[in-house]
């Protein structure tokens, strides 16, 4: 994958934490390209691409939008949490969860379309 179409963001960031994989899908990476773009603050990513033997993954029935390569978490919190969210509306991302509560504040982004798509949730 070619790393320079997203200046903002580094590979590594991207690693599952379980196997050390990076299966991120190009188009979610534009996307995110574009919404840091919007946003235009740093953004640091506290979850990428994780395998399906990750152990959050691994307890679901089937593997999540983290597995499929088109979701992340962003650490975020307060204000910069809502214009976050703003300039995700904006950009089409079709599933945002939002963790505001007591210290690992953090808003996930995915662009996963199958249904109940677009949702918003609470953890």
């Amino acid at each position: 994958m070619d790393w320079s179409l997203y200046p903002n963001f580094k590979a590594d960031e991207f690693k599952c934490s379980h196997c050390g994989k990076n299966e991120m899908k190009p188009e979610f990476l534009s996307k995110l390209q574009a919404l840091r773009m919007a946003y235009g603050k740093p953004m640091r990513i506290s979850s990428g691409y994780r395998c399906p033997e990750h152990p959050i993954e691994a307890k679901k029935i089937k593997p999540g939008a983290h597995a499929s390569g088109c979701a992340c978490d962003v650490v975020v919190d307060g204000q910069q949490a809502y214009e976050l969210m703003k300039h995700a509306f904006a950009l089409g991302f079709k599933g945002i969860g939002v963790n505001q509560k007591t210290s690992g504040r953090f808003i996930h982004l995915d662009t996963l379309e199958e249904a109940p798509r677009p949702n918003i949730w609470s953890y």
